[in-house]
């Protein structure tokens, strides 16, 4: 047994074994076959008691008030919560009162999973309830869960809040937060919504490789890895874009794909290395079409999380329903900083930058140093649902060239309460304009860009056999999420986001102790204390360890003699 486990969790391991001792396996095999939850109880009993005169309920153990032969619990499942009550002499009918006496009554805690089988009933307050005639032990829960307080309403005024905690052990912040699971159950109707939109169109979901041999479909960075077989090196996918475009040219009129992608940058508060997003590719259409589709899209999305089309998001009502405004990047360059920029060269960018104080560096290209002034002066303005079109063609190497302004392409970017949710081009499948620009992608590769794109020689060899006039959208999945269900971080809509690598507490070695004089058979006594470190010991008030060895001695039923005073006393010289 670890000497690092808090008392709680010594505590909880005794009862483990003392249930086995019992002949009881905590841990059983057997299914229980469960017939309904806390919810259908709570909802339908009244209409139908008759329904619920034997029902079977699993679920873990939220609350107790211990009495004497009978006690009230709280059942949690993945539905809700629901009270049950114990009395003695029904779950033990004969003689032997083992099992409420000793089972319910002390070795089972808050956490634990139980299976009850009984019937449904009104106690004299009011609450529909689970009178229990039969219980199984499902599981033991060797780990206390963190304690909320809620009101006599069921309103929590002492949640678990920390982040840290809650992103890293969600399966913790989702059992005592079940709140939460709201999100997530939104989440896949946000998914379910769009998938059955479009299959409603005729448009076929695909896999694409998530391996890949060259890094293609967007500006990142990539994260890198190792075929040790075939001896060559891979990336994890940035986007799928060029994969669902050869299946354009194979034939099909419409394919999409919710996938993972991985981009090795940065964390905050609307960035996770690893992202949810949906790409689709419709043949024969274009930009402006698009735009179009996706208002019919996300207005279905809304309609079905809320109801309606009009959702609140944070301090702002945002309106999915179409049609949504649309500014050119240029022109809102200019409405929100007064500043054309539509005929300004490298130069004259960067001293415009310069002077709206951005940051840029020497590996930018007239594209990206348009895309840090929009950035920084304009998207934070798009609340309501606005697309920018028409971007600069540096900006873009794989949309087509716009089909009356020279030096743009025919790309769309959907902003929504400041961020982007969406892009869109009308699909460049002229394969020489594609060499060409990626050959552009390769000059700024070589002044350091490390999101520029490389070469996909398989790609351009696809458009050689000719792809139809194709439009192409990208979502991503998270981000629409978070404006679905007013969430303000993408760890919030994400299951298990990305975290800094968990720090672990640091413990002193039993040798460490024995320096200092802590006697062998006392240093697991010191560590259930609180102190792991000697540093930690050694800052404590010695008359209070003193004091407190004696009662830990007689808390864990230790037959050890505790130190003489001056012996403890010597512990902190």
């Amino acid at each position: 047994m670890s000497t690092n486990l808090s008392e709680q969790e010594t505590l909880r391991r005794e009862a483990l074994q003392n249930i086995r001792n019992l002949g009881i396996n905590p841990y059983p095999a057997e299914a229980f076959a469960v017939t309904t939850t806390a919810q259908d109880i709570l909802q339908n009993y009244k209409l139908h008691p008759d329904k619920y005169q034997q029902v079977q309920i699993a679920g873990r153990i939220m609350s107790r008030r211990i009495m004497g032969s009978a006690s009230f619990a709280e059942l949690q499942d993945s539905t809700g919560r629901v009270q049950v009550y114990i009395k003695r002499d029904d779950i033990s009918p004969g003689e032997d009162k083992t099992l409420y006496n000793t089972v319910f009554k002390k070795l089972l805690d808050i956490g634990d999973f139980l299976g009850i089988k009984g019937f449904v009933f009104t106690t004299q307050t009011g609450e529909i309830s689970v009178h229990m005639q039969e219980m199984t032990i499902l599981s033991k829960s060797l780990k206390p869960l963190p304690v909320v307080k809620r009101d006599e309403d069921g309103h929590i005024y002492d949640s678990f809040t920390d982040p840290e905690m809650r992103y890293r052990q969600r399966y913790v912040d989702l059992t005592v937060n079940p709140e939460f699971k709201e999100i997530f159950i939104n989440r896949s109707k946000v998914v379910k919504t769009m998938r059955s939109y479009f299959d409603s169109k005729g448009w076929i979901e695909v896999e694409t490789p998530i391996l890949q041999s060259v890094h293609g479909g967007a500006a990142a960075r990539p994260f890198k890895t190792h075929h040790n077989a075939l001896d060559v090196p891979l990336f994890l996918r940035i986007a799928n874009e060029l994969y669902l475009k050869k299946l354009i040219v194979a034939g099909f009129d419409g394919v999409y794909e919710f996938g993972k992608m991985f981009r090795n940058e940065g964390m905050d508060r609307t960035h996770n290395p690893e992202f949810t997003g949906l790409e689709i590719y419709v043949a024969y259409q274009d930009y402006i079409w698009m735009m179009g589709m996706v208002e019919e899209c996300l207005e279905q999305v809304a309609l079905a999380i809320h109801g309606k089309t009009k959702i609140q998001v944070g301090q702002q009502e945002i309106e999915f329903a179409g049609p949504y405004e649309k500014l050119s990047m240029y022109d809102s360059i200019q409405k929100f900083t007064g500043i054309d920029v539509s005929e300004m060269d490298e130069e004259a960018l960067r001293e415009t930058c310069k002077n709206l104080q951005i940051e840029v560096d020497a590996s930018m290209g007239k594209g990206k140093l348009i895309d840090e002034i929009f950035s920084e002066k304009v998207e934070a303005q798009l609340i309501q649902p606005t697309y920018i079109t028409d971007y600069p063609i540096e900006m873009t190497p794989l949309a087509k060239k716009h089909r009356t302004k020279e030096g743009l392409v025919e790309r769309f970017e959907l902003f929504v309460n400041g961020k982007e949710i969406a892009n869109a081009y009308s699909e460049l499948n002229d394969p020489i304009d594609q060499r060409e620009r990626f050959e552009e992608q390769l000059l700024l590769a070589s002044r350091g860009d490390e999101e520029a794109m490389v070469v996909d020689e398989d790609f351009l060899r696809s458009l050689e056999y000719g792809m139809p006039p194709t439009a192409g959208l990208g979502i991503g999945i998270d981000r629409l999420v978070m404006l679905m269900t007013n969430q303000s971080t993408i760890q919030e809509v994400l299951f298990f986001p990305q975290m800094r690598p968990e720090k672990k507490a640091n413990i002193s070695s039993t040798e460490d102790f024995l320096k200092i004089g802590v006697p062998a058979e006392w240093v697991p006594v010191i560590q259930k204390m609180g102190f792991n470190t000697v540093d930690e010991l050694q800052k404590a008030t010695p008359n209070k360890v003193f004091n407190d060895l004696g009662g830990m001695r007689k808390k864990l039923k230790l037959d050890i003699v505790i130190p003489p005073k001056e012996t403890v006393m010597q512990w902190f010289l």
